[in-house]
């Protein structure tokens, strides 16, 4: 009960004074004299003044009528059907739906001392139709100048990393913020993105050649753990074959064995290649294949 009360009673502090007074109380005499006065020519003339008297909003639209100047009580109209009088009444018509704008870009001096250039998206809806016409002249262009500086208060305090790295967290931080300002004027931010941020152009070439060092760095150390790894491997191998003879000697025989299998094939194509030949250049060196022996192939390859 009380969190009600509290909020009734924050409620009626937005609203302005007008709205507050009894309808019987706020007219005043002449106020009434003129709405009676207004009700009776429209009853004369009722055949001419419906089409006056009824107004149509859509579904997401809302209408705040004003009685001689005075908010009706009752709260805003819509949608659909409602009636004013054509003589004391008028009416504004509040868009509901979501609207969303962008923020120009801002030059921001973050909290390490680098300028930067940042934008970014809002969107905003109408949750209290008489307090954005009530409280405030134009809600739409309150909204963006307040973004704008909202942006630049909370980008003040961050460095470039964390500009970079969270975004989420800024965004949520503009929400919070401006939700929160623009709560009197009956303005619901629903959502603020940050769209993009330029660097300038020697910081870019600066973090380019630091990201590279780095990559070269990473791919050095990489290297040479390789190296390190080989040599151990090559390290417990010696240490196995010293404890084996046998073993050397089998290694020995299946790398003598690779050997002359290969030269015998090269030696081979080699000299199809050469009776194949009808260049002068492979006639010249026919014979000198056909006459070369396995050993000096060896030297040869």
């Amino acid at each position: 009960m009380s969190e009600k009360r509290l909020g009734g009673d924050t409620q009626a502090r937005r609203l302005p004074d007008s709205s507050k007074d009894n309808p019987d109380t706020g007219l005043g005499i002449c106020g009434w004299i003129l709405v009676y006065v207004s009700f009776f020519l429209t009853i004369i003339t009722f055949p001419l003044s419906i089409w006056m008297c009824i107004k149509i909003v859509k579904e997401y639209e809302r209408a705040i009528i004003f009685r001689l100047g005075r908010i009706l009580q009752g709260g805003a109209k819509g949608p659909g059907l409602f009636f004013v009088l054509p003589c004391t009444d008028t009416f504004v018509k509040v868009d509901m739906r979501i609207i969303s704008f962008d923020i120009p870009p801002q030059e921001i001096l973050t909290k390490d001392s680098v300028t930067v250039s940042v934008d970014g998206v809002v969107y905003y809806r109408v949750q209290n139709a008489i307090l954005a016409v009530a409280n405030i002249t134009n809600a739409d262009s309150a909204t963006r100048l307040l973004a704008q500086t909202t942006l630049r208060n909370v980008l003040g305090t961050k460095n470039l990393a964390q500009i970079l790295s969270d975004r989420e967290e800024i965004a949520h931080n503009m929400q919070s913020t401006l939700d929160e300002a623009t709560d009197d004027w009956g303005i619901k931010v629903e959502r603020v993105e940050i769209k993009d941020v330029k660097l300038p152009v020697q910081l870019q070439r600066a973090m380019a050649a630091e990201a590279e060092a780095s990559r070269e760095a990473r791919a050095k150390v990489i290297a040479a753990e390789g190296e390190m790894n080989a040599s151990r491997a090559l390290k417990e191998a010696s240490i196995v074959i010293s404890e084996s003879p046998a073993a050397l000697q089998l290694r020995l025989n299946n790398n003598s064995e690779s050997k002359r299998y290969l030269y015998t094939n090269v030696h081979s194509s080699i000299i199809q290649i050469a009776k194949s030949g009808k260049n002068p250049y492979v006639q010249r060196w026919k014979n000198k294949i056909w006459c070369t022996p396995l050993s000096k192939m060896r030297v040869f390859l």
